[in-house]
């Protein structure tokens, strides 16, 4: 069965519900939010299906959300920003009940007894849905929604009972998809949380300097590092450890070959993470010019707001010798030997580094850049081979689950995105 052909404002005519546009600047000021607290939801925490927090995300406290109660959003409640992004489009899941709704989003609230919310939702997700709010939203240079865009969404209604046995089909693979996402935070915060102990704030030669065992290492791994530490250009590093300027140990921006007119993998900015290392969508495109990179490669926004955002992602999603491109904002690292690939990854996200790009920036205000030439003033301690291959051996497999999982996810996502018209269609049943 097909389904009936509506719109999403004759669904809320006919069944109720409502839709909501976040508090604009008259209500809520910029003085109100707050490092901490409830997490306000705009463009740049809406992704594909799902919600993002992530460092940059603002926040309000109690008493603002308190005061303004009608912006608070409830489970199942569906959400699109209002400027930029406008193909994107997330379900409120049942732990973010509460968040508050931001100046640039928009919600749809569905009366669920008349229908599914996540049935709905799913159907923004299709490929037809985001080229359909990319041609029908307004502006030129940013497109923008308003409630009149979103009354004209075309969607598919199908019988309750239909609804909801399609949309918990496709739930099971976006369970799975998200078991996927939460596991690889787990697995990147062990890679981040070694490479800040060993080579930021050397943990293990304190403790053999104070006579210690270094905590969760064995014996073998120990031996490698010194019991004491050394003065140099880089400050106080261990023992025997070079001390370079970042170009010295990493190269950035390296010559890559890719012939101008040939098609290979296009990754663009909207897709560079925020947080993790694994593009959400990489694309084959014609190139023409942009910056180059392969496997092994990080990937640094260097303009702004995207680095202060957090924007950073690690190249494992190419064939093996195969050339990729994309922003011509990119900053690209590759380590030297002995330092393993991922150093350079774990470095990009690494606070120290990301304070220094974030200071150095030059240009006019809402358009600055990140000069290369500033990675010349920035030090580190290098460790002889020996510390670098160890860690290489403990960080490589924790990469290559994420990299699986990833895989994995895109793969179910592409099962998701590939049933969900064959359903609506009725070309597929339950």
């Amino acid at each position: 069965m097909a389904g009936e052909e509506i719109t999403i404002g004759t669904l809320l005519d006919e069944t109720g519900g409502s839709i909501k546009t976040g508090p604009f600047g008259t209500k809520l000021k910029a003085s109100e939010y707050t490092a901490t607290g409830v997490p306000v939801i705009s463009v740049g925490e809406v992704g594909f299906g799902r919600l993002r927090i992530h460092q940059n995300t603002p926040r309000v406290d109690d008493t603002v959300s308190s005061r303004m109660p009608e912006f608070l959003l409830k489970a199942g409640d569906i959400v699109f920003g209002r400027k930029g992004a406008v193909e994107r489009s997330a379900q409120v899941q049942p732990e973010e009940d509460g968040y508050f709704l931001g100046s640039d989003g928009i919600r749809i609230r569905l009366n669920i007894d008349s229908c599914d919310p996540k049935f709905i939702a799913y159907q923004f997700q299709t490929t037809a849905h985001r080229n359909w709010m990319i041609q029908h939203s307004a502006g030129t240079t940013m497109p923008s929604l308003n409630e009149g865009i979103i009354r004209r969404i075309p969607i598919v209604l199908k019988p309750l009972a239909e609804q909801k046995a399609i949309a918990a089909v496709l739930g099971a693979l976006d369970d799975k998809i998200e078991l996927n996402r939460r596991m690889n935070v787990t697995l990147e915060a062990t890679a981040r949380a070694l490479f800040q102990s060993w080579f930021v704030d050397f943990d293990p030669v304190r403790a053999k300097l104070d006579g210690r065992q270094p905590v969760g290492m064995d014996e073998a791994t120990a031996a490698l590092f010194p019991d004491s530490f050394q003065d140099s250009e880089a400050g106080h590093i261990p023992n025997g450890w070079e001390p370079l300027r970042l170009p010295d140990a990493i190269e950035v921006n390296p010559r890559r070959l890719l012939k101008k007119g040939s098609v290979a993998p296009y990754l663009d900015m909207k897709n560079l993470p925020t947080q993790g290392h694994s593009a959400e969508e990489v694309i084959d495109r014609v190139f023409s010019s942009g910056t180059k990179f392969q496997n092994g490669d990080t990937l640094l926004a260097r303009i702004t707001p995207c680095l202060e955002n957090g924007k950073t992602g690690y190249v494992d999603f190419l064939d093996d010798g195969q050339v990729g491109w994309g922003s011509t904002e990119y900053i690209v690292f590759t380590p030297k030997s002995p330092l393993p690939p991922q150093f350079g990854y774990l470095l990009a996200r690494s606070d120290a580094l990301r304070s220094h790009a974030i200071q150095n920036m030059t240009g006019t205000s809402g358009r600055q850049r990140v000069p290369s030439e500033c990675f010349n003033t920035f030090w580190l301690a290098v460790p002889p081979s020996e510390v670098a291959r160890r860690f290489d051996e403990l960080t490589s497999p924790l990469m290559a689950k994420i990299k699986a999982n990833s895989t994995e996810s895109r793969t179910l996502a592409t099962l998701r995105d590939t049933l969900l018209p064959k359903l609506l269609r009725g070309e597929l049943s339950i």
